[in-house]
């Protein structure tokens, strides 16, 4: 008896056909796109669970907030070790940081997706899909989190990004490398990803939004955003957490308003940390009353903070949530 997998389908790439009219558009549902695959019910039995039919860029915070109640009731099953979410690839590092916040059990989630549509020579969908459900009955797979499957390789939803536009080795976890990897006869893992955490709000709050900044910017988009009384800020600054001290103001500002400032950074790896003492310094920003988001990009950092909204508010409290240990 095959272990029980179930495959919940949101769309993306690896759903999608050529359309001559239009291009490239959503059409494939979940029970063609199983069928598609060849040894992939000889890999786990399969039960296949449509969430929705869209391309990746319509994905929203929300809607994989629903995602995750949606995959966490299916898990809660006797019969099901693991879970295999398909999903467009522009955000699926978010959906998967976000399942793996909310996730607190040990079965498994592996999202995957395709760089090449099925209208494409050599598609890479099916035997991404066929890695994912291997994967997530892999026993050695239980109690590792969220894992993106992509190219052969398996990754900690914690640590991973897409690289390139269009390139089938796009997912990539900077500095720290896959946790393991699908051979034809075995699952392998070499490594575990530390630091995973658990957030479980009743609700997450949709009204957090990013900046990225560059040389030269200052407090618009900051002032903006605090005129707008938004529910929380995430700024990717420079290296450790910099700023150019023209922001400076904006920060202070926010936070006078009650506003919850997080600083990131948009280097691809490392920790923001108070080490530089200047105006605009990660130490100028964190005296001014921002919290210092520790290694977590500046797109997880929002949806993290989405989510502690919905549990806490003030400084200290959603502080407890980044750079931890």
């Amino acid at each position: 008896m095959h272990e029980k997998v179930v495959i919940v389908t949101t769309g993306g790439t690896i759903a999608m056909k050529l359309d001559p009219a239009h291009g490239v558009v959503p059409a494939v549902s979940g029970e063609d796109l199983v069928a598609s695959v060849p040894g992939l019910r000889a890999a786990a039995t399969i039960e296949v669970r449509e969430f929705s039919n869209i391309p990746s860029p319509h994905m929203t915070p929300r809607r994989m907030f629903e995602l995750g109640r949606m995959v966490e009731e299916q898990l809660a099953r006797e019969d099901v070790v693991g879970a295999v979410v398909t999903h467009g690839t522009d955000t699926l590092e978010e959906s998967a940081y976000l399942l793996d916040l909310v996730h607190s059990g040990d079965k498994p989630i592996c999202l995957t997706g395709a760089m090449r549509s099925a209208a494409e020579i050599s598609p890479d969908g099916p035997v991404n899909l066929l890695c994912a459900v291997r994967t997530a009955a892999s026993p050695e797979a239980r109690g590792k989190g969220v894992l993106v499957v992509m190219n052969e390789e398996i990754h900690a939803a914690r640590e991973v990004m897409k690289s390139h536009s269009a390139n089938t080795e796009t997912f990539v976890s900077p500095f720290w490398g896959p946790l393991g990897y699908v051979d034809p006869d075995r699952v392998v893992f070499r490594r575990a990803a530390l630091g995973r955490q658990t957030l479980r709000p009743d609700d997450i709050v949709d009204d957090v939004h990013l900046i990225k900044l560059a040389s030269g910017s200052d407090a618009l988009l900051v002032d903006y955003l605090t005129e707008r009384q938004v529910r929380g800020i995430v700024i990717e600054g420079f290296g450790r957490g910099n700023v150019p001290p023209a922001v400076l103001p904006g920060i202070r500002r926010a936070v006078a308003k009650g506003i919850p400032v997080v600083i990131t950074t948009r280097t691809i790896a490392g920790r923001v940390l108070d080490v530089y003492g200047y105006e605009g310094g990660a130490k100028t920003v964190l005296e001014a009353g921002a919290i210092l988001g520790g290694e977590t990009s500046g797109p997880k950092a929002r949806l993290k903070l989405m989510l502690a909204l919905g549990m806490t508010s003030g400084r200290e409290a959603l502080a407890a949530f980044f750079d931890t240990p």
